[in-house]
């Protein structure tokens, strides 16, 4: 017999939420005001999993112990502050997940490595926030991900084993951070993912390549309609 599914776990960004395009307004707007050549989306997006510091180093070509990069960076994030919702959006089929889950009375929650600063906003402007059974963020825990405190926060929260949950995720971290709770993982293929990067080597349960394709994948799992 199949065991219950009592909880299903996100990543956010290029997990849950397409979040590039507003990163890529972000750099870009910061490029310009260096009087420097823009940078495509497809190009930040193999940065955006790694974080700001990441992009920032990829958009200018420095390394993070550059005397420039200090002012870069916080001006980056200046800059996501005023712009976090606006052309992010959930990946197709994510809503349709969460509507799933909703109506099945299966909780969901967020774990990110993204500071709370941004991430309560952009779960706020998209309707997101109050449906979530819990929101993990790298201010609530001693370790982010991957280790796996943030993951039994999560559940302790929600009030369900990690045996009996799930983690979906688009990036190696969250693969292993999810292994480590004794959960179930999904690797998230269409999310920020290096094109140098082999997902198979992340030893995954599961593999999506489109965020459309966890329904079914779920039902099938756990025999749910």
């Amino acid at each position: 017999m199949n065991q219950p599914l009592e909880a299903v776990l996100f990543d956010l960004d290029g997990t849950l939420l397409d979040t590039a395009p507003d990163f890529h307004w972000v750099i870009n707007k910061l490029l310009q005001e260096e009087q420097r050549s823009p940078v495509s989306l497809e190009f930040l997006r193999q940065h955006v999993s790694n974080g700001a510091r990441a992009m920032v180093c990829a958009a200018f070509e420095i390394e993070i112990n550059d005397a420039r990069f200090r002012d870069l960076h916080q001006r980056m994030l200046d800059l996501y502050l005023q712009h976090l919702d606006v052309h992010t959006v959930p990946f197709n089929g994510i809503s349709d997940l969460l509507n799933w889950l909703d109506q099945n009375d299966i909780p969901w929650g967020i774990v990110t490595n993204k500071p709370e600063l941004y991430t309560l906003p952009v779960m706020r402007g998209l309707d997101l926030h109050d449906r979530a059974g819990s929101i993990i963020c790298p201010d609530h825990v001693t370790e982010r991900k991957p280790p796996p405190e943030p993951l039994f926060l999560a559940c302790n929260q929600i009030g369900c084993t990690p045996e009996n949950a799930l983690y979906v995720g688009d990036h190696i971290r969250d693969i292993e951070s999810g292994r480590r709770a004794g959960m179930r993982t999904i690797a998230a293929c269409y999310g920020y993912i290096d094109t140098d990067t082999n997902t198979q080597d992340w030893e995954a349960d599961h593999y999506v390549d489109c965020a459309s394709e966890i329904k079914p994948l779920l039902q099938s799992i756990y025999a749910l309609n």
